[in-house]
């Protein structure tokens, strides 16, 4: 049975939205505004040892924007381009991206079943609504909050809207040189 890990950029106020800056809000690219070379070898490093990309379709249509063009001199654009990608939607017909399985119907039914039928571990990343229905299914094995030394104020939270609480055991803290945590979570049901 494969495992769902969620990755996520978040503020110090718990803040997702744009980090990278492509969706053109307020806030975006508050994420880029703290080069951490360290924190680019953790996340090539995370999408390494993944076998597969889980997401929303709206974090989804931005990733198939930017990804195929891109190219880098660590990786990170070769490997997000040749992973393995389910795209939850129910309006997505023809994905564009390769390596591309749309996920049609209840996306927790859906996420369940694959979980089930994979050997290795699907990463999540952005895709708040679908990461929120995950957490409230209890289908999240690992959480990694990626958290920047920097308050917005206002954006779209991760937890907005979750169902009631989710008792969560730290498992890992990293302090990054930039002054950037990584926090890793486990649901204590698992």
């Amino acid at each position: 049975m494969g495992r769902v890990v969620v990755s996520e950029f978040l503020s110090l106020d718990g803040v997702m939205e744009d980090p990278g800056g492509a969706e053109g809000s307020e806030h975006g690219g508050w994420s880029l505004r703290l080069p951490d070379p360290e924190g680019y070898r953790y996340k090539l490093d995370e999408i390494a040892a993944h076998d597969a990309l889980l997401l929303g379709r709206t974090t989804y249509e931005g990733f198939a924007e930017a990804w195929p063009s891109r190219t880098d001199e660590i990786g990170f654009a070769d490997r997000m381009n040749a992973m393995t990608k389910y795209v939850v939607s129910s309006t997505l017909r023809a994905p564009r991206w390769q390596h591309t399985t749309v996920l049609a119907g209840n996306a927790t039914t859906a996420v369940a079943q694959l979980k089930s039928e994979m050997a290795g571990d699907l990463l999540v990343a952005g895709s708040a609504m679908l990461v929120r229905s995950l957490l409230d299914a209890d289908l999240v094995d690992e959480l990694r909050l990626m958290v920047f030394p920097v308050v917005l104020g206002d954006g779209k939270r991760l937890f907005d809207g979750v169902d009631g609480p989710t008792a969560l055991e730290l498992g890992e803290v990293r302090r990054l040189d930039s002054g950037t945590c990584i926090l890793v979570y486990r649901p204590s049901s698992h």
